[in-house]
């Protein structure tokens, strides 16, 4: 039978090709363009060396910790989620008559970012969390923040806003505790010397806290992925009211390198 040429070129056999008697005559090759293609085999393995192959890999490194990082709002198990009998504090302003939430600058020199966060909202220690803010009386509306170290250099060499969007949708939806997960929008405007930052807001219904309005915020800077997370309740007997939402937004677009 004909012998099957290895696909590494540090391979290939000495022996001449030549034809089997069961399929006639021997093939003339006049030159590399005439080449019978070589059957469909399970490939050797050979050098992957190539910077193709590099690329490849670290882009899949890169894209396992970002999805490990990404599913970090409210629903997750690492965060403290408000029963539905807990007392409600109205934060915002506008039709419940409670005054408007107070903002203040809130910095990490040591991991590099910078946000506003409510005066009325305490930090609090929690596993996985770089930074997490809670509303006293109902846990479940939070601000988190975590970064984890990365080999992209921006958040474009990743994906778009879209993409990376489509796959923080995803990795809800795996979750058993997710009931449903919808983007509303999604966005990119400059940080602190021309930083990318990319900002997601979606809508969450879980069994572990119900119906929530996620804002979300991600960059890149110094090899470290800085992801925020603003989980707040918004129920169809409650929804978010405008003074609320606008505080949440300005949360949002505070959230930046320093």
């Amino acid at each position: 039978p004909r012998a099957k040429a290895s696909l590494c070129t540090n391979r290939l056999p000495s022996m001449p090709l030549v034809g089997s008697p069961r399929h006639g005559p021997p093939l003339k090759l006049a030159g590399r363009a005439q080449r019978r293609p070589p059957p469909r085999t399970i490939a050797p393995k050979c050098d992957i060396s190539s910077p193709p192959a590099r690329l490849t890999r670290r882009a899949v490194s890169a894209a396992s910790l970002l999805l490990t990082a990404l599913p970090f709002p409210a629903s997750s198990p690492q965060l403290p989620v408000a029963s539905a009998s807990e007392t409600e504090e109205e934060v915002g302003g506008g039709e419940g008559g409670a005054p408007a939430l107070e903002l203040e600058r809130y910095t990490d020199q040591d991991q590099g970012f910078t946000l506003l966060k409510p005066t009325s909202w305490p930090k609090v220690e929690k596993a996985g969390a770089t930074a997490l803010f809670q509303q006293e009386g109902k846990g479940s509306n939070n601000i988190g923040v975590v970064v984890n170290p990365v080999r992209l250099s921006s958040l474009k060499d990743f994906g778009t806003p879209q993409f990376v969007a489509d796959r923080l949708l995803q990795a809800e939806k795996k979750k058993e505790s997710t009931k449903s997960a919808e983007v509303i929008s999604t966005g990119e405007r400059s940080g602190r010397d021309g930083l990318t930052v990319y900002e997601i807001e979606y809508s969450l219904d879980s069994t572990r806290g119900g119906m929530k309005r996620i804002f979300s915020a991600a960059f890149v800077a110094s090899r470290k992925l800085y992801l925020l997370n603003v989980a707040y309740s918004d129920t169809e007997e409650k929804p978010l009211d405008k003074q609320t939402r606008l505080v949440l937004e300005e949360v949002l677009h505070s959230f930046d390198s320093v």
